[in-house]
């Protein structure tokens, strides 16, 4: 982990360079028994004209009533969810599923992904696949997925799983975990076939410009917002 600076500060800049989404994961809420603040998600709905996501913590419905009513347009369940699925059913009906997105923290293992939680802490029973077809049939209307293994390596996504994902499920998939250069995001679209792909590091420590990303996307032939 490294401190990147002021989240909603960084969120302001990549809303002016062009991102079409931000997405804030609190990724030690639920390992630190803490709920992620309120504060943060309000001045983030002052500053920002794109939509934005707000993850970590989240234990009941109550919680993200909070998080909602202060701005955030969609809420991200992780542990959460797996130790409790019904939960998605209970902000799809309350919200919507457009609001209920759910993270994956994922690592391949003896030839299977194994599910984390606790922002990839502790190993469950469930498997990528089941889960994320599970999740999205209790109405989530989002899957996060994120490679642990390639998380932060600057290696590039897990395309595979990625690709197997969007053609076994109905809702769109985020490609999470491994960017480090340009020509990641485009594999992440052609190999993996996400529906988006998120960054941070590449992104905080300016080493690939948004504006830059989305004209070398679109010079590949990626349908893009630009």
């Amino acid at each position: 982990l490294r401190d990147a600076g002021d989240p909603v500060e960084l969120a302001r800049a990549y809303d002016r360079e062009g991102a079409d989404e931000v997405v804030f994961l609190d990724i030690t809420a639920t390992s630190d028994n803490r709920a992620t603040t309120i504060e943060m998600a309000a001045h983030a709905a002052e500053e920002l004209a794109i939509p934005y996501t707000v993850g970590g913590g989240f234990r009941d419905l109550a919680g993200m009533r909070t998080m909602v009513a202060a701005g955030a347009d969609k809420v991200s369940l992780n542990s959460a969810a797996l130790k409790n699925p019904q939960i998605i059913e209970e902000v799809a009906k309350n919200f919507g599923s457009q609001v209920c997105v759910i993270a994956i923290d994922a690592n391949f293992e003896d030839g299977n992904w194994i599910c984390y939680l606790n922002g990839g802490r502790v190993p469950t029973r469930r498997t990528l696949f089941e889960w994320a077809a599970e999740a999205t049939d209790r109405g989530a209307g989002e899957i996060l997925f994120t490679s642990i293994a390639h998380d932060g390596t600057h290696g590039g996504y897990a395309c595979d799983a990625l690709r197997e994902l969007h053609r076994q499920l109905p809702v769109p998939v985020i490609a999470s975990g491994g960017a480090g250069t340009m020509a990641h995001f485009k594999a992440a679209f052609v190999e993996g076939e996400a529906d988006a792909a998120l960054a941070a590091g590449v992104f905080h420590f300016e080493e690939i410009a948004i504006p830059e990303l989305k004209q070398y996307l679109s010079g590949e032939g990626i349908p893009i917002r630009l």
